[in-house]
């Protein structure tokens, strides 16, 4: 991108706050500018307006705004936009229909059935992409060799498939007419299993494009993986969004005399390459703003730490982009933007709410930074248009930012400078706020001066930073410490010295155009083909002669494809892929081998297993050597180099660094004289020691006390951090230091949860991620529970607690428990729970401790996976462990518990655990994920003294439970306000006819309740009885949705509330009970009748709908969605886990490739949500074609009594089991049983509907505006972590 004709060269980032344009004109300087992205009243478009400024003032011409530029100086334009995302969030691309195979009509709004906010009641859930559906007649299936299916085709995997039916064009060609009428010219299709043979998807496609329609996404050509519902989203928004983006193309083309003719004009894609503008388009552009950021560290920072591994941290006006970089870039090919899933490369950005706009709240007792957020419109205060208080005010208060330094563009006029006195005003506000609740709150204090209050937010905003990047580190058996910060957006610089301190890094780099890096990194970035196809041959010497050959080829089309864009051979390089697995497990790792040569027993290609087997060593910490490996995919990446190289470096100085003035700057003990230098003045050598502000035209680099910055031979900044010092601080509550505990005590368990993942070897915990870990603290009380998988909410506080009075002084160092007994705070048999003491020196008794229970898939019992139907006690259920010293003195007793996991096998009719190798593996991983929790509790004693933290201990569960009690208050204060008794009541029913009742007793004054579940049933013959540890999760699981926003779920939410069960009842059986059935049933009814006492909606499905099927061969457990039940202002969302459950569904792909089944149907059950003034969620309809004879049982409820209505709404409808016979003949299974189906029996499920709320006869109110996604929604690997824990 050099410039030896004489033209300039452009590279444009337009972000969603400011647009960054880097030029390098034809005398090789540079230039660089900065612009409001959205500037309506000035201009029509930001890149085009950037442009036009370089132009008139480094050619010297005046160019009208009103008029197309002149683009013969232009030699070529880079850009990376927001304009996809933007069209995604705000739900503005085409208009689009879908079509789809007969019998998924409803699959993308079903999609994994998990909801995305486990405690939000209205369910939010993002619309799907299109507006119209047409079902396609056709239907493949998978080649099983049963007769008389004629002859099989062959897929491009390698599979052979069925063709059952084949496309009816004749009558899809009417309906797509329809279409076209109705104005839809943009269609996505998805039809089962085009990714291996799509060749009904091409024949679809071809008639679409005969009959007119503009725009035509296949999924097999779009994303052609495994998986039809990511890869159904994916061409949704390609259909959605590739219009939208080629609009915005031609718009930019048109501000250009002759439409950039002669202009190479390149966008960047989400994996960090560059494509042509005719290339650019739909699900591959979602990141292509952020993407810029990543290619400019790892071409500059990497390159010049000496190839140390680099986190690279972009904080931006509304959101922070948080990344890695160890010598090549790490991408995901699958992530979700905007609640739609796209299955595409992309670089691994996790994105946080936390920038420079985010908006500052202090609730109940702590400090909150965002997730929202001021955006470019308002802005913050300081941007004087009215805006809400945000951390770019916090840190202007504390003279972190210098209004001298920004251009005079803020104000109505768009010509005033920032406004400290706006900033002020509007934090005052805050802390008004904060210095009531400390001079009046439960803890009295001094009050904060407004620079303590603008400090403590700064504080919680740097902590809520690090921790994404603890876990995007620690994920993957990096340590953070070991990294470098690459740090760049225009709020970075004022954060850097304090995030980096905090993760235990000791060095920042800074570019010297660290506030425009993505628009340097579009100028360094290469341009990228990629091609990639499905695959599914097992990786062995017989098959590596077809990998090598469909390797070659897809090669030959990257070359291809590049030298066509002009790229000779020699600037041409490729990269191979291998998409591997261990067979029989999901957690697929896409593998290079260009740091694995080829060997004589590799393909030619590399050796890719190798490549693998080291990854997953560290990675997972194991590996599986007796293990086939599986190919699941084939990709190559071609890449054509082109970037500039920059020949800008400064000088070395011999003299001083002139300092430019002198500021006070706000640090911990208050105002230091701070200089302030500014960047292009400083040279090569140059060394300033802390505090100090380095500035530019468009960023503030702030160098805290005790670090050094030095200017490197290239001009960028390294800042040397020193080490924190050590303040003294007192047990007594700080509502700063409360809410920065609050942080690195969840981060604590999510921590350890990253270690039981990595390390645990079944299915059911690392890859469906159905465990949990909790600290507690030294009476057993949670402090904090990470993921909030619903039903172990508070169990585990029983659980510890128990053990603490029945072992009283038998704990000792070195000692483990292991528990899983209901009547010691079980919730059912196999989740297995393990419990370490954690000792300090000098004190006698524990000082808190570590748990982490986890869900093994067999531990015995009278059925395989230990979930049976029809077990009438706890024996038949698996093995017991009440109290048992899983590791004695240090020792883990393996033969001990080995002897405990088979005993279940002297029971008559049943076995021991049929799978002691796993238990085993799995129990060592808790046990590691236990120490890990240690380590960092330790870290944190170290760093503020054991007094300290106990004492933070108390106060977040003090302050989870001052939010409990104010949600109560307001409740009764609300009935009071109507004339309503202080005592609400609710009761609902089991099928068998059992009851669930409730009376909840307000008492105003304290903000505390009784719940009393007297008069509930008795203990039940069968496994529906519920431990009471389930009973207390329910409870804090609604409590929680009823305060209605996030706070810390730990003992405190319990304090206010007083719990009446009767024992002997089903809500607390005798400990020799059956329960495999309460955790999964009852549980739901139990939250439906707290739920019901409080009216806050209408009853769920209250069922998981649980469906076993297994044979001698294959075994497989699924939960199905239904109907949510309508609430006060909203409809039930249709198709969705409710409560106590949230596990996602196998992609109908998968289920159809690894089990013996048909899925036939998947779609709502419409009409089964209860009528009302807002009306319930549908449920489900799910048919499965048995094509082998199997034991299926179901474990269902909600099949007599109907999910209640509220408030005159009426009931959900009633869930259905049927079986379908070959001969015909249809058979009610009823809710509870297991029977034998033979192939071509057909099983239909029709889960509940929820109930309607209010008087079906009141009309709704008109919908208003649609609530809007948040304008920076969570992105990233570790977003998706979180997301699966939370779908368990």
């Amino acid at each position: 991108m050099g410039s030896p004709e004489g033209r300039f060269h452009f590279a444009i980032d337009r972000g969603g706050t400011f647009t960054d344009v880097f030029a390098q004109c034809p005398g090789g300087q540079v230039r660089v500018l900065k612009l409001l992205s959205e500037d309506p009243a000035n201009y029509a478009d930001a890149p085009t307006e950037g442009i036009r400024r370089i132009l008139e003032q480094e050619a010297g011409m005046l160019l009208p705004r009103d008029r197309p530029l002149d683009s013969s100086h232009i030699a070529s334009i880079r850009m990376g936009t927001t304009v996809a995302t933007n069209a995604l969030l705000e739900r503005k691309g085409e208009r689009v229909a879908l079509l789809v195979t007969r019998g998924f009509r409803d699959l993308l709004h079903i999609g994994t059935q998990a909801r995305g906010d486990l405690f939000d009641l209205t369910v939010p859930m993002p619309e799907v992409l299109y507006e119209e559906v047409l079902e396609v007649d056709e239907r493949v299936v998978l080649h099983r060799g049963e007769a008389g299916t004629g002859t099989p085709v062959k897929g491009r995997t390698g599979d052979l498939l069925d063709v059952q039916q084949p496309v009816d064009l004749g009558t899809l060609r009417g309906k797509l007419e329809g279409l076209l009428s109705r104005g839809i010219r943009s269609l996505a299709v998805v039809l089962m299993h085009s990714y291996t043979w799509a060749q009904h998807e091409q024949q679809v496609g071809a008639l679409a494009r005969e009959l007119g329609f503009s725009h035509v996404s296949l999924s097999s050509e779009a994303m052609p993986m495994v998986r039809i519902v990511p890869r159904g989203h994916t061409a949704c928004a390609d259909a959605y969004l590739t219009p939208a983006i080629q609009r915005y193309v031609q718009g930019f083309r048109r501000g250009f005399q002759g439409q950039l003719k002669d202009v190479q004009v390149l966008f960047m894609r989400s994996d960090g390459g560059l494509a042509p503008m005719d290339a650019f388009g739909g699900s591959r552009a979602v990141l292509s703003g952020p993407a810029g950021g990543v290619v400019g560290y790892s071409a500059t920072t990497y390159q010049q730490e000496g190839g140390q591994p680099v986190i690279g941290f972009d904080m931006g006006g509304t959101s922070t982009d948080v990344s890695r970089y160890a010598g090549e870039f790490e991408h995901v090919f699958e992530a979700t933007t905007a609640g739609v899933t796209l299955q595409a490369p992309q670089l691994d950005i996790n994105t946080v709410a936390a920038g420079g706009g985010s908006r500052l709240f202090f609730r109940s007792g702590l400090f909150v930074v965002g997730p929202e957020s001021a955006g470019a419109h308002p802005g913050p205060a300081c941007y004087r248009k009215g805006g809400p208080v945000t951390v770019t005010d916090a840190n202007l208060v504390l003279g972190r930012l210098l209004p001298a330094s920004f251009p005079c563009i803020f104000g109505p006029g768009e010509d005033q400078p920032l406004s400290p006195e706006a900033s002020r005003k509007a934090l005052e506000a805050v802390a008004t706020e904060v210095n009531s609740f400390l001079t009046n709150g439960p803890c009295p204090a001094s009050p904060l001066s407004l620079e303590e209050v603008a400090m403590g937010f700064v504080r919680v905003a740097n902590e809520a930073m690090c921790r994404p990047i603890r876990a995007l580190t620690q994920a993957r058996g990096h340590d953070p410490s070991a990294h470098v910060l690459a740090c760049f957006g225009g709020a970075g610089g004022q954060h850097a010295c304090a995030i980096a301190r905090a993760l235990g890094m000791d060095t920042v780099h800074i570019h010297r155009h660290s506030g425009l890096l993505s628009a340097l990194g579009l100028a360094l970035a290469d341009v990228v083909h990629e091609a990639q196809e499905p695959c599914s041959l097992l990786y062995a010497p017989e098959t590596f002669m077809q990998l090598d050959q469909r390797l070659s080829r897809l090669e030959e089309q990257c070359v291809d494809a590049l030298q066509a864009q002009g790229f000779p051979r020699s600037q041409i390089s490729t990269e191979s892929f291998l998409h591997l697995r261990y067979r029989g497990t999901d957690c697929a790792l896409m593998v290079s081998a260009h740091q694995h040569p080829a060997t004589a027993r590799s393909p030619r290609a590399g050796d890719f297993g190798a490549a693998f087997v080291e990854r997953y060593m560290r990675e997972f910490g194991f590996v599986i050597p007796e293990r086939p490996v599986v190919v699941d995919d084939v990709r190559v990446r071609g890449t054509g180099r082109s970037g500039l190289h920059l020949e800008d470096a400064p000088k070395a100085q011999t003299g001083p660094p002139r300092v430019d003035k002198m500021t006070q700057c706000y640090f911990e003990g208050g105002y230091q004289e701070t200089p302030v230098y500014l960047l292009g003045e400083l040279g090569y050598g140059h060394k300033l020691h802390g505090p100090c502000l380095i500035i530019d035209s468009n960023s503030t680099i702030l160098v805290e006390p005790g670090c050094q910055a030095e200017v490197t031979e290239t001009g960028d900044i390294r800042i040397s951090v020193g080490a924190e010092v050590p303040g003294t601080m007192g047990t007594q509550l700080d509502p700063i230091q409360l809410s920065i505990f609050s942080h690195r005590f969840m981060s604590i368990a999510e921590q350890m949860g990253r270690i039981l993942q990595r390390t645990a070897i079944s299915t059911n915990i690392k890859e469906r991620l159905d465990f949990s870990c909790a600290l507690f603290g030294p009476d057993g009380g949670l402090v904090s529970n990470a993921p909030h998988i619903p039903v172990h909410l508070g169990a585990m506080q029983e659980t510890v607690q128990f053990q603490i009075q029945h072992l009283g002084a038998d704990l000792h160092p070195g000692d483990v428990l292991l528990s899983n007994h209901p009547s010691a705070g079980g919730s059912h048999l196999p989740d297995l729970t393990v419990i370490t003491p954690v000792f300090w020196p000098g004190q006698t008794r524990p000082v808190f401790y570590v748990a982490s229970r986890g869900h093994h898939a067999d531990i015995g019992g009278i059925t395989p996976g230990s979930m049976p139907p029809h077990s009438t006690t706890l024996q038949q259920e698996g093995a017991v462990f009440l109290s048992f010293k899983l590791v004695q003195g240090g020792v883990f007793q393996e033969e001990a518990v080995t002897e405990a996991l088979r005993a279940p096998g002297k029971v008559p009719n049943c076995s021991g655990t049929r799978n002691l190798h796993d238990n085993l593996s799995d129990l060592r991983a808790q046990v590691a994920a236990n120490q890990k929790g240690i380590q960092l509790v330790g870290e944190l004693i170290g760093q503020y003294g054991l007094d300290v933290v106990q004492a933070y201990m108390g106060h977040i569960q003090a302050n989870a439970e001052l939010a409990v009690r104010d949600m109560l208050r307001a409740f009764g204060t609300s009935r009071q306000a109507r004339g309503l008794p202080l005592e609400v009541s609710s009761e609902d029913h089991m099928d068998d006819g059992s009851p669930i009742r409730l009376r909840v007793q307000i008492n105003l004054s304290q903000g505390s309740a009784v719940f009393d579940f007297s008069g509930t049933g008795p203990e039940v013959f069968g496994n529906l009885n519920a431990p009471r540890a389930i009973t207390l999760s329910a409870l804090i699981y609604c409590l929680r949705c009823l305060v209605g926003r996030d706070i810390p779920l730990n003992q405190g939410c319990l304090a206010p509330v007083r719990v009446v069960i009767p024992q002997g009842s089903i809500l607390d059986p005798s400990p020799e009970a059956a329960v495999v059935g309460g955790n999964v049933l009852t549980s739901q009814r139990v939250v439906d009748v707290i739920l019901g006492a409080f009216g806050a909606c209408a009853a769920s499905q209250g069922c998981m709908n649980n469906v076993t099927l297994g044979n001698a061969h294959m075994g497989y457990y699924e939960t199905v969605a239904g109907g949510a039940g309508a609430g006060p202002s909203w409809h039930g969302r249709s198709g969705v886990h409710s409560h106590m459950t949230n596990t996602r569904i196998t992609d109908p792909e998968i289920l159809e490739s690894r089990y013996p089944v048909i899925l036939r149907r998947f779609e709502l059950r419409r009409g089964s949500g209860g009528r009302g003034r807002f009306r319930g969620g549908d449920g489900v309809t799910r048919e499965l074609v048995f094509r082998e004879e199997a034991l299926l049982s179901v474990l269902t409820e909600r099949r007599a009594f109907r999910p209640y209505g509220l408030h005159g709404g009426e009931p959900g409808a009633r869930g259905l089991n049927l079986l379908i016979r070959k001969n015909g003949r249809t058979v009610n299974l009823g809710g509870k049983t297991s029977v034998t189906v033979y192939p071509g029996d057909v099983f239909c499920l029709h889960t509940p509907g929820g109930g309607g709320y209010g008087d079906p006869e009141d009309p709704a109110p008109p919908p208003g505006s649609p609530p809007q996604a948040p304008a920076f929604p969570e992105h990233g690997s570790v977003y998706e972590y979180r997301r699966a824990q939370e779908a368990v």
